[in-house]
């Protein structure tokens, strides 16, 4: 773990919160962040312009229902070692008017913990388990930042780029695998000044060394005991194939690469996963009339395909596969009925197989690109929107480009260019 950031001497606190008022107002209004701040902050504070978050009004975002969180949870890698972290810093967390909060590698606080009267003024601002504090979501906070930059870092009160954190103070430090190097979550302490003092920083680095050694004893533990089992006996786990139809890119199940009618097949299949009758796939295959051998012709050579790959038997009577497979399409549609918009668009690359022109393929493209296009419009942050307007396909949407001018902070440098690029499509369209 990299060495945390020396904190100069704070000043009075009343005078540098009026200062950096000043700074991040000014920051807003220029979109240049002064010089003037410590560089930790300065270029947090620069992300955070450049994902146009509102400092008034950016709430973390809550993505899991409470089932779906504490599943997560349950099976997180920090999960095991919470006893080691309860006792270096929650069990005085309580004395010292403290709260100390654990999240995952993307932000996500997992825990929560520590002195009841400040957790309950901290949920005022959703400082609270299953919230996003990342800097994409929130802007500057030290579990945020911290993670950001792979390093501990502290934040006192106004150096929030979000004005509803700062009454409070920060220090934070990434957990990293100790096989991997990898970062697997943040601890963090939250609170008054006392959570920015000096010997704050040496507990949470101290804390975060003790549980990279307690993770280290357990994967040595877990490869002993996986040694042992491979000694008794050995077992083939299930596999399932991925079937990747979205974008530009060619479809592929597995490392098998298909042509555009078995690809076409094969989505359909793994759309309609109970099975589609013989007269109604030739339906969803071809535009007009198809004699019944030349579908018969397309699934017998597919089904060749598919068994001398060893992937999933394709049946007959209704035409199904022997096994689910993962399709890409089906795994964007799941995370949209969810309400997980962030990582449906980062697995969301492009339309469904594109230049198929199958009624069936172009009715589920339609169908994912018109849901994922509605719960942008509806939901989502305007760093998201700006991405997903700026995609190829979206470049010349005028609802999408006039949705995202309307949601942008009124002094947010992004509107210039987005109203510039409005005015390009109005004039391309005359």
């Amino acid at each position: 773990m990299s060495a945390p950031e020396r904190h100069p001497q704070w000043g009075d606190a009343s005078s540098l919160r009026d200062r950096l008022l000043r700074a991040q107002q000014d920051a807003i209004e220029t979109g240049e962040v002064p010089l003037s701040l410590r560089p930790v902050v300065r270029a947090s504070w620069e992300r955070a312009i450049r994902g146009a978050i509102d400092p008034d009004r950016a709430l973390p975002r809550i993505e899991l229902d409470e089932h779906e969180f504490r599943e997560y949870r349950a099976t997180h890698a920090l999960t095991p070692v919470m006893p080691v972290i309860r006792r270096l810093l929650v069990d005085g967390a309580d004395d010292a008017g403290l709260v100390v909060a654990v999240g995952d590698a993307h932000g996500r606080l997992l825990w929560v913990e520590g002195d009841p009267g400040l957790r309950r003024r901290a949920e005022d601002m959703l400082f609270i388990a299953g919230a996003d504090w990342s800097e994409a979501s929130i802007g500057t906070s030290a579990p945020g930042t911290a993670l950001e930059l792979g390093r501990a870092v502290q934040i006192r009160g106004a150096e929030h780029y979000n004005r509803i954190v700062h009454p409070w103070s920060c220090t934070a430090a990434p957990v990293h695998d100790p096989a991997t190097g990898a970062i697997l979550g943040v601890i963090d302490i939250t609170g008054t000044d006392l959570a920015v003092a000096p010997h704050t920083m040496s507990l949470v680095s101290a804390t975060v060394a003790a549980v990279e050694a307690e993770l280290r004893i357990a994967n040595l533990e877990s490869a002993v005991r996986a040694t042992i089992r491979r000694s008794h006996i050995r077992a083939v786990a299930p596999v399932r194939t991925s079937l990747t139809v979205l974008g530009e890119r060619r479809p592929r199940l597995g490392e098998q690469e298909l042509s555009p009618r078995h690809a076409e097949i094969l989505t359909l299949l793994a759309w309609h996963r109970r099975g589609i009758g013989a007269e109604r796939l030739a339906a969803l295959l071809h535009e007009g009339d198809v004699s019944p051998v030349t579908l018969r012709a397309e699934v017998v050579r597919l089904r060749r395909l598919l068994e001398a790959a060893g992937e999933p038997q394709l049946e007959s009577r209704p035409y199904r596969l022997g096994r689910e497979v993962d399709l890409d399409a089906a795994s964007v549609a799941r995370l949209l009925g969810q309400g997980s918009l962030r990582r449906a668009a980062e697995r969301y690359p492009g339309p469904v197989l594109p230049s198929s022109t199958a009624p069936g393929i172009v009715e589920i493209r339609e169908e994912l690109a018109g849901r994922i296009r509605e719960s942008m419009l509806s939901d989502a942050p305007p760093d998201l929107l700006l991405e997903f307007a700026e995609r190829d396909e979206h470049r010349y949407d005028v609802v999408l480009w006039r949705a995202l001018l309307e949601i942008l902070p009124p002094r947010s440098p992004r509107r210039a260019s987005v109203v510039a690029h409005l005015e390009r499509i109005e004039s391309a369209l005359r």
